[in-house]
């Protein structure tokens, strides 16, 4: 459990740099460069999302459990996993209306994943993984959305084609993550 709680330590420290001093990056890349700071939050990204792994892998060999969801729960959080595909997808493709609308769709997608998987997972490594996930998001969308009111940003133009793209990566990934790739990386099928 240490090892996920290291690991989630790195990530939001590295994360949480624009809520808190939105200027710090700005600084570092005048001085030292823009590749420097890409390699610097890189590397420390990837060492974060390491030990997060690994630690999360751990704490399932062990479980802590603090309550045990419905039979059903895990249909109800594929569903909404799509929803947060949706949103993930539409933050990646340009010029969407999610994207001109609510200005960062990728934190919304990241508290829909961080709550669906609350719903059908109910141990403390669980807890702690998406709970803080969960938190992160709620937090950097809030604050970013008010610094951007703040400042007038204008949202972008978005159109339809886009959307439908963003659908379509939506299906295609959708249905790889359940058929495959869950099971393949997590080790458990999202519709048992």
């Amino acid at each position: 459990m240490l090892i996920l709680v290291v690991g989630l330590a790195i990530f939001f420290a590295v994360h949480c740099v624009r809520l808190f001093i939105p200027d710090w990056r700005k600084m570092v890349v005048t001085k030292a460069g823009l590749m420097s700071w890409r390699v610097r939050f890189g590397m420390l990204s990837l060492l974060s999302i390491g030990f997060i792994f690994m630690g999360y892998g751990q704490a399932r060999l062990a479980p802590v459990w603090l309550w045990f969801p419905p039979v059903f729960m895990p249909h109800i959080t594929s569903l909404i996993m799509f929803v947060a595909l949706f949103f993930f997808c539409s933050a990646v493709v340009p010029k969407t209306t999610l994207r001109r609308v609510t200005g960062y769709p990728l934190y919304l997608a990241v508290k829909l994943w961080a709550f669906a998987h609350l719903l059908s997972n109910g141990n403390l490594a669980d807890v702690l993984l998406f709970g803080s996930f969960l938190i992160w998001a709620i937090a950097s969308y809030a604050v970013f959305r008010r610094r951007d009111r703040k400042a007038g940003v204008k949202a972008e133009e978005s159109n339809i084609r886009f959307d439908l793209i963003a659908l379509g990566f939506t299906f295609v990934s959708w249905f790889a993550i359940v058929l495959f790739f869950h099971k393949a990386v997590i080790g458990v099928s999202p519709l048992v």
